[in-house]
């Protein structure tokens, strides 16, 4: 199995403020995609829907401005079964992101590119915390063809 691992800090921030933006459909559609419906709560479920596709996840785990942990539960199959993790801490003015996403069976060209949109994701996540203004799908980064 390998992983995507990734490390941003939001500044002036406190991890109930990034936590909130993990856990709440105004947080999630300010940063990920405005296109996300259902329950951001412990054991519920959200849709993310993107321009080819989406992802279904089960929130596993969810401990106020400390961790977030999804499930993938639907979607691409490369993605069913794998874990998405958001582990929050404060660092001075900073609120550090540990993000992961476990699981993948393989190094997969998707993974990469996967790697890559998750990265371009995270940064819209420390805009909306830092600034109010994130740049959620549609409105993202667009790095290939496969966006």
């Amino acid at each position: 199995m390998v992983d995507i691992l990734h490390r941003i800090g939001v500044e002036g921030s406190t991890p109930e403020d990034v936590y909130d933006a993990l856990t709440t459909l105004d947080g999630l559609t300010g940063w990920w995609t405005e296109q996300t419906t259902g329950d951001p709560g412990l054991d519920g479920v959200t849709e993310f829907r993107f321009e080819r596709g989406g992802f279904d996840m089960k929130v596993v785990e969810a401990v106020p401005g400390r961790r977030v942990l999804w499930e993938v539960v639907g979607g691409e199959a490369e993605w069913i079964g794998t874990k998405i993790h958001w582990d929050l801490r404060q660092e001075g003015p900073w609120t550090v992101v540990l993000f992961k996403h476990e699981g993948w069976r393989e190094p997969s060209e998707f993974m990469h590119h996967c790697s890559t949109k998750w990265a371009s994701f995270l940064f819209s996540l420390k805009d909306f915390v830092q600034n109010g203004k994130g740049a959620p799908a549609p409105n993202d980064f667009r790095i290939d063809d496969w966006d």
